[in-house]
């Protein structure tokens, strides 16, 4: 290896830059991988996608450092970089740096290093800025912005393992794209990276351009992989060892099954701990196929992870696997693993001081977050179940068998898979392990103690008949929020009730947390009925989330934004229960009037625009999925007023997100509004039935004409003006004789008048008829008044 190595290295001597970089690697596989890597740069092939995947200590993020120090002297302009946290790509910047001083570019006069100022990264290298020929960049991105990768000649992804396929795929764009993954070690990726987006990049290479349409789609896909070791040498039994002791090279131990029974046929087992870490032969090798269906169904594994396995007292095991054959001394095959942890039975006092603090202790997390999400002070002092992890055979993926454990799972703790009682159970350990462990612990000292392999242990698998399950309240599980997961967990009859607002700096996802009440009669006070006692705060979270659509979840995917929601979209069978007065009052509370309602009759007959009517939009949407509006939709149009009325999306982005035409789109939004209008309308009819009707006014003619009536005013204002232009003294006398026309012509028909009336009425009044001849004008008058009313009546017959 060291001789072709050195060989590689003198045949590259004198060409620039590979001959200088592939002077810095270690190994040949390494030096191997940086040729094809500055091959793809200098070739300026742009849809192209290398993957380099090696175990730990391999040196591959060195080759990816040396191969981007090649892109800047090649001359491109724009290099990301991307890695789960800047940290992880302390090696790709080291080597960056080193590959720029072989090829003489000095720091601080060709380039510049930027450090992260954020005291989590630990200031780390985030940029380099290079400015030998012209304006040159490495930048370092997060892996959920991949939005600002719009001009991107060269982008690598390192650990890319780690990062959802979800996110890598929004990753990879029609550009020079280098990958990289740890498969083994420390690290401890997954394989679904190899087992998932590497076969569809090779299924995409091998498509021609006009079928490939995909954004993942590439003229060419190679992988690398690197198996020299630079820590360790050649076939280290240290590294043997490490390896097998932490169960770190799991994705070799992945078993090939050869039959895929119905999962109907397969049984679920309990898991004893105490035997499968025993390092027995059989044991050990059951450890590493479960550890290896662990690794290749989750993004991330660790040490620790295997520590909390065999040492965490809450946590506990489960098995799905096939008929087992006992005539054949072999293990059966694995189909699916569940990891689970015992929560809740927390004092209400300490409930209390949690809430009143604002601190929330570690562990237990579903019932802290409950009660934090909530304010319930009695849901933690509940035992529940927390679904750690349910791995399936990559293999089996989609055969059902994950669902099969969850079911049996569940029913195994509502008690209808065990007969054998806690009593019995408990017996029979009394008689398999006499000694006590505390006392046979005093008989020997830690420097006495010889460590063998434990004997006479109990089997390693137990059927579910046999074990007493734990009594517990519910079941729940949190994981971070995609469409498959929570189309899993909700199949299931879990009912979400915490979604985070802010999604992870990472994977980029919402971290979300489902329960589901058990049936069990022998737990007291649990009612029967899938989220029975559970609704009221289920439909508090519906209500919570779909005001938050808009702040928090406005990028979110509609499918699923509607499989959260769960709206009601069919109201063929719905049979009103509210009186029409209630109705109405439900119409005058949202404000909506008579004048939106013709604005809604003008916009479906086609006399108004979308965007005269989208401010009606947000209230008819907040109306609907608060099932106020019982109007049968589709599927495809209530997602259209989920995305315009809640997200306040335009219909360019809904046009690429459902990849429908805009016009479509809008034929659809308007049918919805015909319907909204045609129900509002009827609503507002049937109100306005029982409203009280106002008086009829009836128009009746003036009985004096518009010339007598200007002409009588004229008269008073002359009289007014001529008064105010006389003395005192005959402003009064003028007074007087106005007055005079009212008085009674002399005392002795006053008396005669009075003697006309026996009683005298309660107001004290009495009419007198005076026998004063009225005056010319006044005849003048009454007649015109005569005139007039006479020549209305004949108007009117």
């Amino acid at each position: 290896m060291v001789q072709e190595l050195s060989l590689l290295k003198n045949q590259l001597f004198d060409v620039f830059p590979v001959g200088a970089l592939v002077g810095l690697c270690r190994t040949l596989d390494q030096g191997k991988a940086v040729t094809t890597l500055l091959d793809a740069i200098l070739d300026k092939t742009l849809q192209s996608t290398i993957a380099l995947t090696a175990s730990r200590g391999r040196g591959k993020s060195a080759a990816l450092g040396l191969a981007v120090a090649g892109a800047v002297a090649a001359g491109y302009p724009n290099i990301f970089v991307t890695a789960p946290t800047p940290q992880n790509l302390s090696s790709l910047f080291e080597f960056i740096r080193k590959g720029l001083h072989v090829l003489k570019y000095e720091e601080h006069l060709q380039y510049d290093v930027v450090r992260s100022g954020n005291h989590d990264s630990r200031k780390a290298i985030i940029q380099i800025n290079i400015y030998k020929q012209h304006r040159q960049t490495i930048q370092y991105i997060e892996p959920h912005n991949h939005l600002k990768l719009s001009q991107v000649d060269l982008l690598v992804i390192d650990e890319a393992a780690v990062i959802p396929l979800s996110i890598i795929k929004l990753l990879i764009r029609p550009c020079l794209v280098f990958l990289s993954s740890t498969v083994n070690g420390y690290e401890g990726t997954g394989c679904s990276l190899s087992l998932k987006l590497f076969g569809h990049l090779e299924k995409k290479s091998q498509m021609s351009p006009s079928r490939a349409n995909d954004k993942l789609s590439a003229s060419s896909f190679k992988r690398l992989e690197l198996k020299e070791s630079i820590r360790y040498a050649s076939e280290d039994p240290i590294e043997y060892w490490l390896n097998d002791l932490l169960c770190l090279d799991a994705t070799s131990s992945i078993p090939t099954i050869s039959r895929y029974p119905h999962p109907s046929e397969c049984q679920l087992y309990y898991v004893n701990r105490d035997t499968l870490f025993s390092f027995h032969k059989e044991s050990e090798t059951f450890l590493q196929q479960m550890m290896s269906l662990f690794v290749a169904s989750h993004y991330k594994y660790s040490p620790d992870d295997l520590q909390l396995m065999a040492d965490a007292p809450a946590h506990h095991l489960f098995v799905l696997l096939g008929p087992i054959d006992e005539s054949k001394n072999i293990l059966p095959n694995i189909f699916c693993v569940v990891q689970v942890c015992l929560e809740g039975l927390i004092s209400r006092d300490s409930a209390l001081q949690c809430l009143r603090i604002g601190h929330q202790p570690p562990g237990d997390q579903i019932p802290w977050k409950f009660c934090k999400e909530f304010g319930n002070k009695d849901f933690p002092m509940l035992s529940g179940l927390h679904v750690i992890r349910i791995a399936v055979h990559p293999s089996a993926l989609g055969h059902g068998y994950g669902s099969a454990a969850l079911d049996l799972l569940t029913r195994y703790y509502e008690g209808q898979l065990t007969v054998i009682t806690e009593d019995e159970i408990e017996m029979k350990d009394k008689l398999k392990f006499p000694v006590n462990v505390n006392q046979a612990a005093e008989k020997v000292s830690l420097l006495e103690e010889k460590i063998t392999p434990r004997e006479d242990l109990p089997p390693l698998l137990i059927h579910l008949r046999d074990r007493a399950p734990e009594k517990i309240h519910y079941i729940g599980a949190s994981f971070g929020l995609t469409l498959d997961l929570f189309r899993f967990w909700k199949k299931h009859k879990f009912a979400p009730f915490h979604i985070c607002d802010t999604p992870n700096n990472i994977t980029g996802e919402h971290s979300c947390m489902v329960l589901k009440p058990l049936e069990s009669n022998e737990i007291e006070g649990n009612q029967t009925g899938a989220l029975s006692h559970l609704s009221p705060f289920y439909q508090c979270f519906r209500e919570r989330f779909r005001r938050r659509l808009l702040l928090c979840f406005r990028e979110m995917d509609y499918k699923l934004a509607m499989s959260i929601l769960d709206p009601k979209i069919n109201f063929s069978d719905y049979k009103p229960v509210v009186s029409s007065e209630n109705k109405s009052s439900l119409l005058l509370e949202t404000n909506l009037y008579s004048d939106v309602l013709n604005l809604l009759e003008a916009y479906t007959c086609s006399r108004k625009d979308y965007g005269e009517v989208r401010d009606l939009v947000p209230v008819l949407a907040q109306w609907y999925f608060q099932e106020k509006l019982p109007i049968t939709l589709s599927y495809l149009q209530a997602s259209i007023l989920l995305c315009m009325g809640l997200q306040l999306r335009d219909v360019t982005d809904i046009e690429r997100m459902m990849n429908i035409e805009r016009l479509q789109i809008l034929c659809l939004f308007r049918k919805t509004m015909v319907k909204f209008y045609k129900h509002l309308y009827e609503l507002f009819t049937e109100s306005n039935k029982n409203l009280p009707k106002e008086d009829e006014v009836t128009l009746v003619p003036h009985s004096v004409s518009l010339e007598d009536d200007l002409e009588d005013g004229a008269k008073q204002v002359m009289i007014m003006e001529k008064m105010k232009q006389q003395d005192p003294v005959e402003l009064v006398d003028s007074k007087l004789k106005l007055l005079e026309q009212y008085s009674i012509e002399g005392s002795e028909e006053f008396e005669d008048a009075l003697r006309g009336f026996k009683t005298i009425s309660p107001s004290g009044l009495l009419s007198v008829k005076s026998n004063r001849k009225s005056s010319k004008d006044d005849q003048t008058k009454n007649k015109r008044k005569r005139d007039h009313k006479q020549k209305s009546c004949s108007k009117q017959t």
